[in-house]
């Protein structure tokens, strides 16, 4: 019987923590790996997400789920019956070769996606074979015992087992939106899930303290995995993803509209139903862009492979033209526009003098706490070489964004004291004394002159913090109210210097159409200081105190203009965010802490780096891989190429492709036969299609990445629009020659059409996929290969033994050389055309 299902497991909180052991058959000192790994194929892995891959077959029966591809497929069958057999046999092979290489792409990207994910996955630390183990989160299993930190997400509901002051964030659950306290202890089998104070849920994650606990439930069995995953995890819809399924309609609606008249019209001129109707569907089949789903993955995957080697990982492919979108980056300081590395300048009295003691005490302080390790604590450890190990703790009240203060509690044996060190006023607020050298004095009277000292600090760019202390009389274990009447030591003093070459970075940025905000906790004078040593020299500062002041229409009209957001509080990066992205702008937020989760989440696009929190970086949809900005460029870079590529393949599909298709539907009502058979018309698709799978590869011109591109479904339309038409001219050219001057019959149109279409629209790739003329701007090495081998394959096709299957016939020399001339002319109108759209445009921005 599964243990997940008894009755006690359903109600662990009213559990003790050995009761828990028996029902779950484990033990205090953890599980073996051989324990872990029955209990993993027992229970499943750690998801509430399937994790079952899309089998082969199933991905490759998906590519034949449209509507238009399936009545294609009945309609030839029923052809089939009629007697028609070889020209059933020959769509049918044309569709299945189509859908083989859509399937073949998708494959091929899915895969590529899987093994990129493996580069970001989260970790939980759990007791294993005796030893404490970070393990990948989705193979925590039942009986497991986890230490939790702040920072960390919940991988399972859990029993806590031991605790010191740890805070959890619940509002997945509860909607509350403070963080909840948590202890052990055994509470009423009935109690509320927002009430079960010694439980912890799946999905919520650690805002200060730490604990050891018991892992009771793992995966859909928690109370996260009953909520429905989907209103869990879905993502609200990019810009891109939005584009792309409205392109998709718009197509749909003309594709609709045109087969209906033309099957109508073809049935009213008494011409065959069934040829009439197949030659409508097929002209559907090639009015649909049926690769543009494989395309898009396969550029989006391609991108993200090449992102990733530019150590930048992409957690959602959709989120890749956003990227590319972006003119407003916000980020701290810290770690992205300094080196991150904290040191130490000096420990400091209230006069300003160096102090033994405040250095003791911070070193106390940093050295003895066991909460979230952090960069400040890291530089004062260092700096502190005299090194005393006679002091233990006892207890800590951890830190917290809203105490902004860590206090330890610790002894020799013959004294206890209270150490706090945090930002100057949550310290100098829980202070009633100072020690001077003249001795302990009231705290009031020295006010003035530690404000003094403390600017005069962070005007030099020092991040100052203060440090306190208390003598404590009995043994008892401090809690929050105990911070208070504790003596004023004095000042911690800290540098980050800025990067080597950070000024070169922000520039490279602005050149690309990025403006960076700095959003800190810092002070106002730091940051300034701070600005103008990375060449800001006029920085436009707002602190979070103004911000307070300052109402949404306040903040919107002024958003553009502030360089630097300091002294910010938590909840205070997501409204600046909010109003940036109602300004209308595309902003990217990177952060990496604990408080940063909400703003990467409202954000466009939210960036974290690997090393950051957990749920920093579950929140994120991009992850770095180095804490860096340059790195971030090259991001940018790649995700704007990602995207044109993308845009070429729209393009091509909305000018020589649509183009011919909406020609031979007005040819078809013309003439006595049809222009094109419906297998011919199938194959034209397909070959037309196949150089667009190169795409991916190809190169992309300066201009495209200069600036944020952004998705624009009416300028996609004018283009089609334009283009079509363009193309529509030379078709009908075309048909003008073979009917009126070579005299052609119906075999040799349908071939000669066949091959100006399939020509004409392989190489209008060569002029639309670049703004520039396009022999200043040529196409990836992969492109022009298979734009060759199509273009080989066309004007062969008539001599190879398929033709006689196709209804191929061969053409006179002379056509050849009036194809080439017609061709030609295309090219060069479109060249023509494609300078007046551009330049008309720019005309209409500058409005």
């Amino acid at each position: 019987m599964n243990h997940l299902e008894t009755d006690e497991l359903s109600h662990f909180w009213h559990l003790s923590v050995d009761d828990a052991f028996n029902k779950l058959s484990c033990r205090i000192s953890g599980l073996t790996s051989k324990e872990a790994d029955e209990r993993l194929k027992q229970y499943g892995l750690n998801t509430i997400k399937s994790k079952k891959r899309v089998s082969a077959l199933m991905l490759f029966l998906s590519q034949f789920k449209s509507p238009i591809t399936l009545l294609l497929i009945a309609a030839a069958l029923l052809s089939a019956r009629l007697g028609d057999v070889t020209d059933t046999v020959i769509i049918l092979v044309i569709v299945l070769i189509s859908s083989l290489l859509s399937f073949w792409q998708e494959k091929g990207a899915a895969n590529a996606v899987n093994e990129l994910m493996k580069l970001v996955q989260l970790n939980c630390s759990v007791l294993r074979d005796g030893d404490k183990k970070e393990i990948p989160m989705e193979r925590a299993v039942p009986g497991d015992i986890i230490y939790l930190t702040a920072g960390d997400i919940i991988p399972g509901d859990s029993l806590i087992i031991e605790s010191q002051e740890i805070f959890v964030d619940e509002a997945a659950f509860t909607g509350e939106t403070y963080p909840v306290e948590k202890s052990s202890g055994i509470l009423s089998a009935e109690i509320q899930l927002s009430k079960r104070s010694n439980s912890l849920f799946m999905g919520s994650h650690v805002i200060s303290g730490k604990a050891t606990a018991l892992v009771i439930k793992t995966g859909r069995q928690t109370e996260f995995g009953k909520i429905s995953s989907d209103l869990l995890h879905k993502a609200p819809e990019t810009d891109f993803e939005r584009g792309i399924r409205r392109f998709g309609y718009m197509l749909m609606e003309v594709t609709l509209l045109l087969v209906f008249i033309i099957f109508a019209v073809n049935v009213y001129l008494h011409k065959p139903v069934l040829d009439s109707f197949l030659f409508s569907l097929a002209l559907a089949v090639g009015l649909t862009p049926q690769l543009l789903p494989a395309i898009i993955s396969v550029n989006l995957s391609t991108g993200a492979r090449r992102m990733a080697r530019k150590q930048v990982i992409v957690k959602r492919l959709s989120s890749i033209e956003n990227f590319g979108s972006m003119n407003i980056l916000c980020s701290d300081k810290t770690g992205t526009i300094t080196e991150g590395k904290v040191k130490l300048k000096d420990a400091l009295d209230i006069d300003g003098n160096h102090n033994y003691k405040v250095l003791q005490y911070a070193w106390l302080n940093a050295s003895l706490q066991q909460g979230f390790h952090n960069p400040v604590d890291a530089a004062i450890c260092q700096s502190y070489q005299q090194r005393s190990e006679s002091f233990t703790a006892i207890t800590e009240i951890p830190y917290d964004f809203n105490r902004k203060r860590l206090t330890v509690q610790i002894t020799n044996g013959a004294e206890i004291i209270a150490i706090t060190k945090g930002a100057l006023n949550a310290v100098l607020g829980i202070c009633s004394k100072v020690e001077t050298a003249k001795g302990i004095d009231d705290i009031a009277t020295y006010r003035k002159q530690i404000d003094e000292q403390y600017q005069q600090l962070s005007s030099s760019g020092f991040r100052t913090l203060g440090v306190a202390y208390k003598n404590i009389d009995k043994e008892y274990k401090i809690t929050r109210d105990d911070e208070q009447d504790m003596i004023f030591l004095g000042f911690i003093a800290l540098f980050d210097p800025p990067k080597p070459g950070i000024d070169a970075t922000i520039k490279k940025l602005n050149e690309l159409g990025v403006s960076l905000k700095i959003i800190t906790g810092d002070n106002a004078l730091v940051a300034k200081s701070l600005a103008l040593q990375v060449g800001l020299s006029q920085p436009n500062i707002v602190t979070g105190a103004q911000l307070h002041k300052m109402n949404n229409v306040g903040l919107l009209h002024k958003a553009k203009a502030i360089d630097i957001f300091a002294e910010v509080e938590p909840d205070q990066k997501e409204r600046i965010i909010a109003i940036l992205k109602r300004a209308g702008f595309v902003v990217g937020f990177m952060g990496d802490g604990i408080n940063d989760a909400p703003a990467l989440h409202i954000a466009d696009v939210g960036i974290s780096v690997n090393t950051a929190v957990d749920v920093a970086k579950e929140a994120a949809e991009i992850v770095l891989l180095s804490n860096s900005l340059d790195v971030l460029v090259d991001g940018i870079v790649e995700g704007r190429k990602t995207f044109t590529n993308t845009m070429k393949y729209i393009f091509m599909a909305t000018s020589a492709n649509f183009g011919n298709m909406f020609s031979m539907a007005g040819a078809s009502l013309m003439m006595p036969f049809l222009p094109l058979l419906p297998k011919q018309i199938l194959l034209t698709n397909l070959l037309t299609d196949f150089p667009e799978m190169a795409i991916a590869a190809d190169k992309v011109d300066d201009i495209n990445i200069q600036s944020p591109q952004r998705w624009d479904l009416g300028f996609i339309r004018r283009f089609m629009v334009i283009f079509g038409l363009l193309s529509s001219v030379f078709d009908y050219l075309t048909f003008g020659l073979l009917l009126f001057i070579m005299h052609t019959k119906e075999k040799a149109f349908q071939t000669g059409w066949f091959t100006e279409s399939v020509i004409s629209a392989i190489l209008i790739v060569l002029v639309v996929r670049t703004r520039l003329p396009f022999f200043k701007s040529l196409p990836g090495k992969l492109l022009s290969i298979a734009t060759i081998l199509v273009l080989i394959f066309v004007l062969l096709i008539p001599a190879l033994p398929l033709a006689n299957w196709m209804g191929f016939t061969p053409l006179p020399l002379q056509y050849y050389w009036w194809m080439l001339l017609i061709v030609g002319l295309y090219l060069f109108s479109a060249e023509l055309a494609k300078r007046w759209f551009y330049r008309s445009l720019k005309k209409r921005v500058k409005k």
